[in-house]
């Protein structure tokens, strides 16, 4: 049998994917976390093989620092972050913190189940929107770049700020308040120590921050 843990702010989806892997004889869920910090509770409590996280995880600890202090941890434990973003800097983030898979919610049961044994058997599965040769790339580059100062949601609105949207269409893509946004780009370019919003595009250009899959 195959322990996986669920961690999802949302009910639903955590129990959409409970009654979905339930379909399988060799898995059992043995626990759901709503968040970050229950994510790091339930694994060191219950043992699971595979955690499947999610990575916008609203309250406390995002999906990335959980599933990185889990792995840091569990040595055993196998992390698939399960997500709708498919983003390149989201996807190099997953890499560089050692997550063993990368799946987008959008994809088919069939995939999550897939998923799970291939990392269950000491493999990798990223089933992202990029080439595979890129994906091989990245892996093959981490450790080489240096890590952004920026985090990942910061890394997102300069990405969007790249493509043109306004601080309203930011707000409204990313579910945050305009205020929230004017925030993060004060906060951005004070880390940055930048002065202009040409200068922030230019930054953003050269660390490639306005690639994305399509």
């Amino acid at each position: 049998m195959i322990k996986v843990l669920i961690v999802d702010d949302h009910v639903l989806i955590r129990k959409g994917i409970v009654l979905l892997l339930e379909s399988y004889p060799d898995i059992e869920i043995v626990g759901e976390a709503g968040d970050g910090e229950e994510a790091i509770i339930y694994a060191a409590r219950m043992q699971p093989d595979v955690i499947l996280m999610d990575i916008s995880i609203p309250n406390g600890l995002d999906g990335f620092t959980a599933a990185q202090e889990i792995l840091k941890q569990l040595k055993h434990v196998k992390v698939i972050l399960l997500t709708m973003h498919n983003e390149i800097i989201y996807i190099q983030k997953a890499i560089e913190i050692s997550a063993q898979g990368y799946l987008l919610k959008n994809s088919q049961g069939g995939e999550l189940y897939e998923a799970i044994k291939t990392v269950y058997n000491g493999k990798k599965y990223y089933k992202v929107g990029l080439p595979k040769e890129r994906v091989e790339k990245l892996f093959k580059n981490k450790g080489k770049d240096k890590p952004s100062i920026l985090t990942i949601r910061e890394q997102e609105i300069v990405r969007l700020i790249i493509l043109g949207y306004t601080n309203i269409q930011i707000a409204g893509k990313l579910s945050i308040s305009g205020k929230t946004v004017e925030n993060h780009k004060a906060n951005i370019m004070q880390k940055l120590d930048l002065k202009k919003k040409s200068e922030l595009i230019q930054y953003g250009l050269a660390n490639n921050y306005f690639e994305f899959s399509k």
